[in-house]
């Protein structure tokens, strides 16, 4: 498996993760092979051939996370260094720029953080888990804030490594992602300051459970931050879609705004509040060259962009947070 400090496992033995560590560490060395994922052999000798210079920059607080600058790399690098990022598409969570190289993802990670960044709980030496991170790019800003030490998780073994690549420049021991879900640490209460779901509650079965996941992974008084697709409160309380939604597969549930916030009061978490509902439009979300896949734009009504392709309300976001 990729190398882990073990400082990373004695952080997770404090913030209560005793029981599981012997089981996270068999699920990250069976994850990191050929055998759970066909292309993990070329991606890690894509990053063993990543220029071997040091970034004379690391900007972690901007909107394109900053890792070197061109000067740093010579003419022959610069080609190899684009030919190494390309094996790892599509690059959905970003944007990254390193050595001057531009990595424009699918999302503009970067508006999702700038809604939220003045309401929650200043992250100054806050530990942190960010489930469902993806490339790890919330994390990177999490830790631009001031965390003491951010933990990211995600089975998919292909966002895990872009992590990677970032962190073959930055090695920041604090900030760290692990090929796992969170199925892999629920079962024992843990003791993070602050922890964030964006983008998972409508992919759960049984959305309570979730939420009850979220509170076992908080100490008390400790911070929820949960983003998810809702329904305008207009369109009744909880949309259920039937087969896709969005062209997304396991789409279970969209509550409104109201019924997510009844949700949480039934999960018993307080000072409850959501602090932004917006629309996701064409410009923080579509195809690029780094991700040349089907996007937003095809996924929604060709003649009606408020309706998706099934005929359902167009995706809206909101965020909540909430404490434990």
């Amino acid at each position: 498996m990729f190398d882990y400090p073990e400082s990373l496992f004695s952080e997770l033995a404090l913030l209560g993760f005793s029981k599981q560590i012997s089981r996270i560490k068999k699920q990250c060395a069976k994850n990191f092979s050929a055998t759970y994922h066909g292309d993990f052999e070329k991606w890690k000798k894509a990053i063993a051939c990543l220029p071997d210079v040091k970034p004379s920059r690391i900007d972690l607080d901007r909107a394109d996370i900053l890792v070197g600058q061109p000067s740093d790399l010579s003419e022959s690098e610069l080609p190899i260094l684009v030919k190494q990022l390309k094996q790892f598409h599509p690059w959905r969570k970003g944007p990254f720029n390193i050595f001057g190289q531009y990595i424009d993802t699918e999302w503009r990670s970067d508006w999702k953080w700038d809604r939220l960044k003045e309401d929650i709980s200043p992250l100054g030496g806050r530990k942190v888990l960010d489930i469902g991170c993806g490339s790890g790019y919330h994390c990177w800003r999490m830790r631009a804030e001031g965390a003491q030490f951010v933990l990211g998780i995600d089975p998919t073994l292909l966002f895990v490594m872009q992590f990677f690549v970032m962190q073959h420049y930055i090695q920041d021991t604090q900030v760290n992602v692990l090929p796992i879900g969170l199925a892999d640490i629920v079962g024992s209460n843990l003791e993070f300051d602050s922890v964030f779901s964006m983008g998972l509650l409508y992919h759960r079965r049984d959305a309570m459970e979730h939420l009850q996941e979220l509170k076992q992974c908080l100490r008390e008084q400790g911070e929820l931050i949960l983003e998810t697709l809702v329904i305008d409160d207009q369109h009744g309380e909880l949309l259920i879609p039937e087969g896709r939604y969005a062209q997304m597969r396991n789409v279970w549930s969209i509550p409104s705004v109201s019924t997510l916030e009844n949700w949480l009061v039934q999960a018993e978490f307080k000072n409850i509040r959501c602090i932004d509902v917006s629309p996701t439009t064409f410009n923080e979300q579509r195809s690029t060259d780094w991700m040349s896949f089907q996007s937003l734009q095809d996924y929604l009504d060709a003649n009606d962009d408020t309706k998706t392709i099934e005929g359902y309300p167009a995706p809206l976001r909101a965020i909540f947070i909430a404490e434990r």
